[in-house]
């Protein structure tokens, strides 16, 4: 499989719960951000490594390999950014200003109509380690360290004829974080690796710990792809018979890694903070991604459509993931719910399964 047809996988493990139905800020279900996959910092009160409120993510699987095989890893997150909202006041008004104290901080901003209103929005992070050899971690561990740093960016905001109304201001906390790899040869040519991913973020004592505050020091919706080169991956799910003890040893926190790719490929696996199976795949019927998926592509995307047109502002205005979601929905034909209607698939084999 394709890098691309594994990364539209994991997109859909990165986004889940990113925003809910019915895509507004205001709507209860998204007051309070629901991601899985969440790597607190290690400073806050989430000291319990196995929690669900962990500082860590821990991932073990098993490779068939010798002193030529090299092990890639790509860790994905999001990172939060704090989304304000500025509205003018007095000698600002028509006039820019960069000086925060010449705004008024507001729960809402109506520009001609837009309505602004405070939110989480994310940028897409990943850090990758290429060319790791397994036979090199049996001897000496790896900790690869890694920081995005606080970053502050102002967006003037005008009305339709051009008068300065307001600022947008978008804030990100440091992260600072650790990728630990080792390994052990539990049977030759077979490596146990071991994968951590630990937030050790200082939060400050100076600043509220609250969970929107603890958020914006986190990584969000974690997941790891491993690649390999010369080797393969034992799947932990179906493991064969001489390594199924094995597989029954390897202890994942809050990470569950299956086989990705063409059915019997084992070059790439992805650890997932959500249990799935190996060879996960994209229906080829989804029109992308909606973020909710405890819900069908159907019934949500009809829901989508019965909304008002208030509710369909607001969902426009409240962040441009949802706003694309928006557009694209409406432009589904008869033929797309046709095809999202259902559809009768055969179902591969399980490895021992009776006939």
């Amino acid at each position: 499989m394709s890098t691309r047809a594994v990364e539209a996988i994991a997109d859909a493990l990165l986004f889940e719960g990113y925003m809910l139905y019915p895509y507004r800020p205001s709507a209860v279900k998204n007051r309070q951000r629901f991601n899985f996959g969440v790597i607190y910092p290690r400073s806050s009160n989430a000291s319990d490594s196995e929690g669900p409120d962990s500082h860590l993510m821990q991932t073990e699987i098993l490779v068939k390999g010798d002193a030529s095989t090299t092990l890639d890893v790509k860790v994905r997150f999001l990172q939060l950014v704090d989304r304000t909202i500025g509205s003018a006041t007095g000698s600002t008004i028509g006039a820019a200003s960069t000086n925060l104290d010449d705004y008024a901080i507001v729960e809402a901003l109506d520009v001609d109509g837009r309505i602004l209103k405070p939110w989480q929005e994310a940028v897409e992070r990943s850090v990758i380690v290429e060319g790791i050899r397994p036979s090199d971690l049996v001897q000496i561990r790896s900790v690869i360290a890694f920081t995005f740093s606080e970053d502050e960016k102002l967006e003037r905001v005008s009305d339709a004829a051009g008068v300065h109304v307001g600022v947008i201001i978008r804030r990100q906390r440091t992260i600072d974080g650790e990728i630990e790899l080792s390994a052990t040869e539990p049977l030759p040519g077979t490596f146990k690796i071991r994968a951590r991913i630990t937030n050790v973020s200082s939060i400050g004592s100076e600043r509220a710990r609250g969970r929107d505050e603890l958020l914006l020091h986190s990584l969000v919706s974690a997941h790891s792809i491993f690649t390999l080169t010369a080797g393969s991956f034992i799947s932990l799910l179906d493991p064969p018979e001489p390594y199924q003890s094995l597989a029954a040893e390897c202890k994942g926190i809050r990470s569950w890694p299956v086989l990705v790719g063409e059915q019997g490929q084992a070059d790439t696996m992805l650890a997932s903070p959500i249990i799935i199976y190996d060879y996960p795949l994209i229906a080829p019927e989804s029109a992308g991604d909606l973020f909710d998926g405890t819900e069908i592509d159907e019934i949500l995307s009809l829901r989508i459509l019965t909304m008002t047109d208030s509710e369909k502002r607001e969902m426009r205005d409240s962040d441009h993931r949802a706003r694309a979601l928006l557009d694209r929905t409406e432009a589904l034909g008869a033929e797309d719910f046709m095809r999202m209607h259902g559809i009768m698939r055969e179902m591969p084999p399980t490895h021992g399964a009776h006939p």
